[in-house]
């Protein structure tokens, strides 16, 4: 660990189409919060079962594409994908904005706020 707070962050995205590529990033402010950043774990685990049933939704997609279904039927599965997402990102707005956002503004957190704010609008 750095005495800065600086850590090269290496992380791996997977994405639909299979394809798995790996990056490093530069991430300052990953210790900078003055307030604790943990969720409970039956929050965590409704959140990973609906990834779960998302991404099989999506796997879903993915054979129907492969199987020349009819491109009407794949968009209306794909809007029941892309709003089952949506779904779960105002959940997860909700939970931060309960426990991590109110606990940030109690510790006087202000950077904390100000990149939820950031993350709101680039979800939206």
């Amino acid at each position: 660990m750095h005495d800065d707070h600086t850590h090269e962050l290496e992380h791996t995205h997977a994405h639909v189409y299979d394809h798995t590529h790996e990056h490093e990033q530069e991430h300052e402010t990953m210790h900078e919060h003055l307030h604790s950043h943990h969720h409970s774990p039956e929050e965590k685990k409704r959140q990973i079962n609906r990834i779960n049933r998302i991404s099989g939704h999506l796997n879903h997609v993915k054979g129907m594409i492969e199987d020349d279904v009819d491109c009407a039927d794949v968009l209306v599965q794909l809007a029941a994908v892309r709003s089952a997402l949506n779904g779960l990102g105002k959940e997860i707005i909700n939970e931060h904005i309960t426990h991590c956002i109110y606990h940030a503004v109690e510790d006087g957190d202000t950077r904390a706020v100000e990149e939820f704010q950031k993350a709101i609008q680039k979800f939206l």
